[in-house]
């Protein structure tokens, strides 16, 4: 699809269903369904479901984050996601919402070619994900003065990595959302880029709504919320509406003040030897051991179901990584680990499955493990 295609009004009225390809099947007969837009991901089953969002959801949630960055008409959104995840969708959303313009990077990621892009076309607001921050800072790549601001979704950017980014002028603000909210639920604002870069806390957008439960879990409730899941079974789709004015999601937050801190997903937890063990805040650790030395989405900690332990914590390292960057960074680690959280020998990979936003995919990570052709540990 043509991303200019949404900065027209006729898409935006259109009442028919809209999927990005060809929806495998027949589309359920759902009212809810008139007027939304499908966004495909995957469950915990890995089986492939898809996100239902009206229209109405998503141009509230452009208004809001419009509104929160002081967008004007005379600003450019600038598209360099996929259109087909909702982060790369509401940046074409909210340049509609906002009658400015919307230019499109016209190429596969690329560090020099983003950075003329930007400049030629006077982009001013943008949006990426925590690798792109590094390939620009890890280039020494300096942002045109045109760019007032980068919201960095679809992951956490280390402090360092986003210090290192505004010393070279790239306006970087944390971000956190999900495709189920149809984008972001809290966003640093303006104010934030007269401080050093910190990845929490983030404020809730005006839009949203939210409590944290006993287990601390975020809910949130507002008008960008999702309709409902479309779920596909031996060929047969059917339509699972949300059915409460609240949402629980599966991230464990803290919530004061509507500052919000992410402190990871609860269905990443597992259990060593009885203990609840978090590898993803493991990964951070190793990240900010690496001081700048381990690319984002070149490593990871995978936890590797045990009969005995429950599980194990393997570090997976993609080939790229220096061996001697590895064990430097392990051997820091090892110094201050508990005796629970130690990790076991170190698994090589050639590349770390990722979703096109760059989220390491776990399950394909664990079978690739379980079935090592072309890696080694």
């Amino acid at each position: 699809m043509d991303p200019a295609l949404l900065t027209d009004s006729s898409f935006w009225e259109d009442r028919e269903p809209f999927s990005f390809g060809k929806f495998p099947g027949q589309l359920p007969a759902e009212p809810l369904l008139q007027g939304s837009v499908l966004f495909e991901t995957s469950g915990s089953s890995g089986k492939p479901k898809w996100v239902v969002i009206s229209k109405s959801a998503l141009l509230a949630s452009a208004a809001a984050v419009n509104e929160h960055l002081e967008i004007s008409s005379s600003s450019c959104w600038g598209l360099a996601l996929p259109l087909h995840h909702v982060g790369g969708f509401g940046i074409a959303a909210r340049a509609f919402a906002a009658d400015c313009r919307l230019e499109i990077f016209p190429r596969r990621w690329d560090t020099l070619a983003f950075t003329i892009w930007l400049e030629k076309c006077g982009v001013t607001h943008t949006s990426l994900v925590p690798a792109q921050i590094y390939d620009l800072v890890r280039q020494q790549l300096r942002a045109p003065s045109c760019l007032r601001v980068i919201i960095v979704g679809g992951g956490r950017l280390d402090a360092a990595t986003g210090l290192d980014a505004r010393a070279l002028g790239w306006p970087v603000l944390a971000s956190y959302g999900m495709t189920e909210a149809a984008s972001q639920i809290a966003t640093q604002g303006l104010c934030f880029l007269k401080k050093n870069y910190q990845p929490s806390p983030i404020p809730l957008l005006r839009h949203w709504q939210a409590r944290v439960t006993t287990k601390g879990l975020l809910e949130i409730s507002g008008p960008a919320l999702f309709s409902g899941y479309i779920m596909l079974e031996d060929s047969v789709s059917f339509f699972t509406p949300r059915t409460s004015a609240w949402y629980l999601t599966s991230d464990r937050v803290s919530l004061e003040d509507r500052l919000l801190s992410p402190l990871g997903r609860s269905d990443t937890l597992v259990k060593v030897l009885g203990e609840l063990i978090d590898p993803d805040e493991i990964e951070r650790e190793l990240n900010t051991l690496a001081n700048g030395r381990l690319a984002i989405g070149s490593y990871a900690v995978l936890a590797v179901p045990d009969a005995r332990a429950g599980h194990l914590l393997v570090p997976v390292f993609e080939r790229r990584v220096a061996p001697v960057t590895a064990a430097a960074v392990l051997a820091d680690y090892a110094r201050q680990a508990t005796g629970l959280r130690r990790l076991q020998k170190c698994f090589w990979i050639d590349v770390i499955p990722k979703s096109p936003l760059g989220k390491i995919l776990t399950t394909e990570l664990l079978t690739r493990y379980k079935n090592p052709e072309g890696s080694d540990s």
